[in-house]
């Protein structure tokens, strides 16, 4: 971090002024509900009951272009989504598709240029403090703080910088350490901690102010299969202990959206393309339901399948041969059906032609097959930044926090919220 021990200090002592208790360690929605303003926390009981929980996320009509030379490059182009309190939601695409745009400003990082965007009800322009003490943030390689603290330290620091009294602090950090499994870490220094170490103790970090959101960009870039899955475990595990607890992921890795999300959305060039549960957006690309049957024969060849009701198409498995034992041959068919519903009329008329199926599985499309259909390439085939921007750059092309993030920008409204030093208070 580039500010002094004295900023440090300036800092500490701010927060202690400013701390307020958060909202509630419940999100609305869940079983004890809580409301976003003081107003609506002094209405009737029944006037709550019957009142909406407002929702997680909720995104009208967002827009954000940054203005670089030669050509502005529009980041978001009439973005609309709405994620529900206790969702596990995804975003997918390409690099420079938006994605870490849109979380910028729902962090309230970044004001959109056209558009409304609420957290739990709190506008991502006018109540920029009430959403952050109520989310919370986690990026893949993520390097914030200091080196020569150990992880105890480290953790209370940003306990002060988001507003904890000095001995809460301490509390939620070692019942944080505790929680991610980091206890043996607990005094040993940040510099000599590993990638997967230190990404759990970002986690434990993005944790001490008990978000009712939490945004995970990439949470497990880098990481290793064994840290990677240790990572997950933690944000499952999370989640599941107080309902209404909310989860944003943007991840390159299709088997972790499609493992943990509720629902995915898939963005490219700043629009969404599909929205759905990974089951709807499989179905996007292949509506049939396909098998593969091993049989110990077919008598009359795959012809007599493809007559049969229900048969979309029946087709040879490539490499299919005679195992040549006992005079029976082995015959594998690639068989697209309506529905599922009609796999018994073939199994039956199956049986009538004297076939006998020794193996028979289902083929399932992949997420990564509907993000080519829809995006049109694999991540590997990505346009590059300098495409987007036309030679200039902007970072990583969709708004980073970094020296080479917005180049150009003019915006100095925008400036000002990326220079701001403010706790969450």
């Amino acid at each position: 971090m580039g500010i002094s021990h004295l900023d440090d200090g300036a800092l500490l002592k701010r927060a202690r002024l400013t701390y307020t208790p958060p909202p509630s360690s419940r999100p609305p929605g869940s079983s004890v509900s809580a409301s976003p303003t003081s107003a609506q926390s002094a209405a009737a009981p029944t006037e709550a009951i019957a009142r909406t929980p407002p929702l997680a996320i909720d995104v009208r009509g967002i827009r954000r272009v940054y203005k670089v030379k030669p050509k502005a490059v529009v980041a978001l182009d009439g973005v609309d989504l709405q994620v529900e309190p206790g969702e596990f939601f995804g975003l997918l695409g390409p690099n420079g598709a938006g994605k870490t745009t849109l979380i910028k400003i729902l962090t309230t990082l970044l004001l959109p240029s056209e558009g409304t965007a609420h957290i739990f009800g709190f506008d991502v322009e006018r109540q920029t403090k009430q959403i952050r003490r109520i989310m919370n943030m986690v990026a893949g390689g993520e390097q914030s703080g200091y080196g020569i603290l150990t992880v105890r330290e480290q953790l209370w620091m940003f306990s002060q910088f988001y507003g904890l009294p000095s001995r809460d602090g301490w509390n939620r950090v070692d019942e944080l350490i505790d929680a991610v499994g980091m206890d043996e870490q607990r005094e040993q220094r940040v510099s000599t901690l590993s990638t997967g170490q230190r990404q759990k103790m970002n986690f434990a970090r993005g944790l001490l102010n008990d978000p009712w959101i939490f945004f995970l960009d990439e949470p497990t870039l880098g990481l290793d299969v064994a840290a990677a899955r240790s990572v997950r475990e933690l944000v499952l595990a999370w989640k599941a202990a107080v309902p209404g607890r909310t989860v944003l992921l943007t991840t390159h890795y299709m088997a972790e959206a499609d493992e943990l999300c509720d629902r995915i959305a898939i963005v490219d060039h700043g629009k969404i393309l599909a929205l759905g549960t990974p089951g709807e957006l499989k179905r996007r690309v292949q509506r049939e339901s396909v098998f593969r049957i091993e049989l110990d024969r077919l008598d009359g060849g795959v012809g007599a399948l493809r007559r049969l009701p229900g048969v979309v198409s029946a087709t040879l498995a490539a490499g299919d041969q005679a195992d040549g034992k006992d005079d029976r041959q082995t015959v594998e068919v690639n068989l697209a059906l309506v529905d599922d519903a009609a796999l018994g009329d073939v199994v039956g008329a199956l049986g009538g032609l004297g076939a006998h199926i020794l193996a028979l599985r289902k083929s399932e499309p992949s997420l990564e097959d509907v993000f080519v259909e829809l995006v049109g390439r694999g991540f590997g085939d990505e346009s590059t930044d300098d495409e987007r921007t036309g030679g200039k750059g902007r970072g990583d092309g969709e708004g980073r926090a970094d020296a080479a993030d917005e180049p150009n920008v003019t915006d100095s409204t925008d400036e000002a919220r990326e220079r701001e030093v403010e706790v969450v208070g």
